[in-house]
């Protein structure tokens, strides 16, 4: 079956680099916007026709085109999940178009709820990225390294301003390889994991939405607490190890299952703080 692009970019970051109108999602890259319906493509006359192929290759890998859920469906059709299938039909995960806004995106959302993590890095898009018609190209790690503290104070990261800021640096003077698409995951974790502000929940979810490796971070709180009202349990029963053996015998699958299982937690947590 095909992506569902209102589901999908329904779940995505609200990072101003995006928008969803009258059944086209638009992209903003740095050269123009381009948009895509579900069956057909956008762009710029002006575009060659290289940019228009990189344009097409970057909104597939955003939006996860070539996700087979079908096969995904079947995988958990007679599961404990299988409700999921009614609950999300046609949601995929969507991911970054580059490794580097992956990694701020993500450092954005430690330690803080999901709502609070995209005004901030909507800010940061703000300041420093390039507006592109109504919306921005998300800035490149130049633009970030040229804000100064009150700048980036601005944004509201706090501490993690620090981390965007350090990690930055190392990043542009080729101290940190993001490009990891060969690497496996093991050993991925391993190596970003000895950079200050890349924990284990930082490098699972950056290689998930960067670079889109089949894992997930196992001790996030929604995946947790998903996990917990999937089963019935309280969420201080369901601890990393427990998420992994859920999870992890879905294989191929089980990054994606981890993802429609926050996205459960996230719509009934909506639910219940409406009532």
């Amino acid at each position: 079956m095909a992506v569902d692009i209102e589901k999908t970019s329904g779940e995505m970051i609200r990072n101003g680099t995006w928008r969803f109108e009258n059944g086209i999602f638009y992209q903003a890259f740095r050269n123009g916007v381009a948009g895509y319906n579900g069956e057909n493509f956008f762009f710029p006359n002006s575009w060659s026709r290289q940019e228009k192929k990189e344009a097409r290759e970057n909104l597939t890998f955003i939006l996860g085109l070539d996700t087979d859920l079908d096969s995904f469906y079947a995988e958990i059709s007679d599961s404990p999940f299988a409700f999921l299938i009614d609950e999300f039909y046609g949601l995929t995960v969507s991911a970054s178009p580059s490794p580097y806004q992956a990694l701020i995106e993500v450092i954005a959302q430690q330690q803080v709820n999901f709502d609070f993590a995209q005004r901030t890095i909507a800010n940061l898009v703000r300041l420093a990225g390039k507006q592109v018609g109504d919306i921005y190209a998300f800035p490149t790690p130049e633009e970030v390294a040229g804000l100064d503290d009150g700048e980036l104070k601005v944004a509201k990261l706090g501490y993690r301003a620090t981390y965007v800021k350090s990690l930055t640096t190392l990043y542009l003077a080729g101290k940190l390889d993001l490009d990891l698409w060969e690497w496996g995951v093991k050993e991925s974790v391993k190596y970003l994991t000895t950079f200050r502000g890349i924990g284990k929940w930082t490098a699972e979810l950056f290689l998930a939405y960067g670079l889109r490796k089949n894992v997930y971070p196992a001790g996030d709180l929604g995946l947790r607490r998903g996990i917990a009202k999937i089963f019935g349990k309280s969420v201080k029963e369901v601890k990393e190890r427990d998420v992994r053996e859920i999870i992890e015998p879905y294989g191929k699958w089980k990054g994606l299952l981890a993802f429609y299982v926050t996205c459960y937690d996230r719509k009934t947590e909506l639910e219940r703080r409406k009532r």
